[in-house]
């Protein structure tokens, strides 16, 4: 009785345990299979508070394996013992991931109010599930179309079509199919073709994807561009200290420098060296660096006969907060544009939700930063070079890079710094998850991040040598590009394919899929 009682629980914990350990930097083993379990239960249960709390258990325990890092960086990054992180970690699974009960009780509402026939019950699951995924707002976005990256499948080129999302939206489908295989080899009935079925749609994605891969594979790229990644594995009480002046300040510079003169030798020069995140630990307040550290940062830049795109700082006119800003130098060490200041902000990172209206949260949470929010997406020009600049965080959203190629963006350069993360889980899965908009937009993304992981991800798809974690390291990238950049179909309709066909299935079972 105990054992039956507590059988939708045991299921959810079991889903939790499946989508947890099938995402980065797990193999995705069971990224078709691993919601079967709870809809399984939620098929089964009549009452909408079970639902919920099946559902929540589920995303309990996916978001405490699949995102267990963040108890090192509330230690590192917040200053909190281990047992108030371990804390933090339970409180962020809790609520990370809601959108899998919220789905659940609005798929069980709208069953329940419109009478949806056993069928329509069973493929509306995954409709409210992508739907879910795509709108609940995350902290950061995390879906299952980045292990088609992480795994190597072919069909994450289909990404410049439908995005990685369309992917994972697709995935939870395939999971209806063996849902269906499952239910009918319960009662006996021929349950073959629906894991046929599922095993087709898989090789034919891969297949098209291969299909397509090859034409981006042999596009005229008509440019050429050397980049020079220095990765300096600057630890995060160095960055600090750095950052509130100093003799950390120099030794920063000056390993950022030698390294670069080191790359530069060795590789017979760039046309661009690239730093990562706030690499340059100080504001560079005017166009021609005249005064203070930036001074020393122009006459260094002189010598090495190339320019610099950088992380570094500024200040926001209006509101005097310091803003995490882009920079594009010249070889004389001046801007080559005005600098992009970064527009997504990491919270309780970089700024505290509701600060603005209650400043004191800022006294409370004194370790916390506060920055200024920049414009959006903007392009910059380095000497007619189109750069479209993201900062850390700002990879991880589709739109925000969508939108930089819309506005002709040549090549994407993101700079980031992880060093908060530590080695576990979150360096690759923010590696994939920013490597994934080059391929949505087909323009060569360049990742320059301070510890790892550094990278290059050309049109083609094809990624270049990563950089190895927390370790000092540069290397010379040679990326062909286009002058004249073609318009992916995500950045235009594909971008509502998939939202417009999970609407058409929607109406569908409110109009054929009732009882």
């Amino acid at each position: 009785m105990g054992m039956r009682k507590n059988r939708p629980y045991l299921l959810a914990i079991l889903s939790g345990l499946l989508v947890g350990t099938s995402y980065i930097p797990f193999p995705p083993w069971a990224v078709f299979f691993c919601f079967v379990p709870l809809w399984l239960t939620w098929l089964e249960e009549k009452s909408v508070v079970r639902i919920f709390w099946t559902g929540w258990t589920t995303q309990f325990v996916l978001t405490l394996i699949g995102f267990n890092w963040v108890t090192y960086t509330v230690h590192e990054f917040g200053h909190l013992p281990w047992w108030a992180a371990g804390i933090t970690l339970l409180l962020f699974s809790s609520f990370a991931n809601l959108h899998v009960p919220l789905a659940g009780i609005t798929w069980h509402y709208c069953a329940r109010k419109l009478n949806f026939t056993s069928t329509a019950r069973i493929w509306t699951l995954p409709l409210f599930m992508s739907v879910g995924e795509r709108i609940f707002p995350m902290i950061f976005d995390w879906h299952f179309g980045y292990t088609w990256l992480w795994a190597g499948f072919p069909a994450f080129h289909l990404a410049d079509i439908v995005g990685f999302v369309g992917l994972s939206n697709i995935g939870i489908f395939i999971n209806a199919l063996v849902l269906m295989a499952w239910l009918r080899f319960r009662s006996r009935q021929s349950w073959i073709p629906y894991v046929a079925t599922a095993a087709v749609v898989f090789l034919l994605l891969n297949g098209a994807g291969w299909l397509h891969g090859r034409s981006w594979a042999n596009e005229n790229y008509d440019s050429k561009l050397r980049l020079l990644v220095v990765q300096a594995n600057v630890g995060n009480q160095e960055k600090i200290a750095s950052e509130v002046g100093g003799s950390y300040r120099d030794e920063i510079i000056n390993r950022y420098f030698r390294l670069t003169q080191q790359g530069l030798s060795q590789f017979g020069g760039a046309d661009y060296v690239v730093w990562p995140e706030t690499a340059f630990p100080e504001v560079m307040p005017d166009p021609e660096l005249s005064f203070g550290f930036a001074a020393k940062l122009r006459e260094l830049i002189k010598t090495l006969g190339t320019g610099l795109m950088t992380g570094g700082y500024s200040v926001q006119q209006k509101t005097d907060l310091y803003t995490n800003s882009f920079f594009i130098l010249n070889k004389e060490g001046r801007w080559s544009d005005s600098p992009y200041h970064k527009t997504m902000l990491l919270a309780f990172g970089e700024y505290i939700p509701g600060g603005d209206w209650f400043p004191i949260f800022y006294d409370w949470l004194p370790y916390t930063g506060h920055f200024g929010r920049g414009p959006g997406p903007s392009v910059l020009n380095a000497e007619g070079l189109r750069v479209g600049a993201q900062i850390c965080y700002e990879g991880l959203f589709d739109w925000f890079t969508r939108k930089l190629g819309q506005k002709d963006a040549q090549i994407i350069v993101n700079v980031t710094n992880d060093s908060w993360y530590g080695t576990w889980q979150q360096p690759f899965q923010h590696l994939y998850m920013t490597l994934a908009r080059g391929i949505e937009v087909r323009r060569p993304l360049v990742r320059s991040t301070n510890t790892g992981i550094s990278s290059v991800v050309l049109a083609s798809g094809e990624i270049l040598e990563p950089s190895p974690l927390h370790k000092e390291w540069f290397h010379l990238y040679e990326i062909p590009y286009m002058s004249n950049p073609k318009s992916t179909i995500f950045m235009s309709w594909g971008y509502w394919l998939i939202p417009t066909l999970l609407a058409a299935l929607f109406a569908w079972a409110a109009v054929r899929g009732r009882e």
